[in-house]
């Protein structure tokens, strides 16, 4: 949404964007059905994820964004879904991209960067509450394990990279 804020120097309008803020998640997951949580500071427990930077492709942010906060090189095997209700986080309206993957280090996971802790936890035994909308996504994540929903595919390459 785009709001004309009138320059009180000049008197000149000019457009401001009061957009979602683009962020992602990833469920890693291991064949036991755990997954990682990790402690937020100082939100609480959640899926690890961050804020996309400039010029930086989701894809690219969910992978630096784990080694950060968990200590794992993750290989991305499919795209859950795109979380933006308008409240999802409490701070401001974030649009979030959340993945699937697969830790290749598993022995690696340690807790970093904004994370208090980090851990395995089985899915039926998930720590409380889970912060944002957390929840609701591992409960999706449970419906791609049952067959009741179909991850996307995951494409690292710029189209235009593909030709050369």
């Amino acid at each position: 949404m785009k709001k004309i804020t009138v320059c009180p120097h000049c008197g000149l309008g000019y457009g401001q964007y009061a957009n979602p803020v683009p962020t992602t998640d990833v469920v890693i997951y291991t064949h036991g059905h755990s997954v990682v949580v990790i402690e937020h500071q100082p939100h609480g427990f959640a899926l690890p994820g961050g804020f996309i930077d400039k010029d930086e492709q989701a894809e690219d942010t969910v992978v630096r964004e784990m080694r950060e906060e968990t200590g794992l090189d993750v290989e991305l095997i499919g795209l859950l879904g795109v979380y933006s209700h308008p409240l999802r986080d409490p701070r401001q309206h974030t649009l979030s991209v959340v993945f699937i993957g697969r830790p290749r280090n598993l022995g690696q996971l340690r807790a970093g960067d904004d994370a208090k802790s980090a851990a395995f936890y089985l899915l039926d035994r998930l720590p409380a509450p889970l912060v944002f909308d957390h929840a609701q996504i591992l409960r999706d994540f449970q419906d791609v394990l049952t067959g009741k929903r179909y991850p996307a595919s995951v494409e690292r390459k710029h189209p235009a990279e593909s030709q050369l």
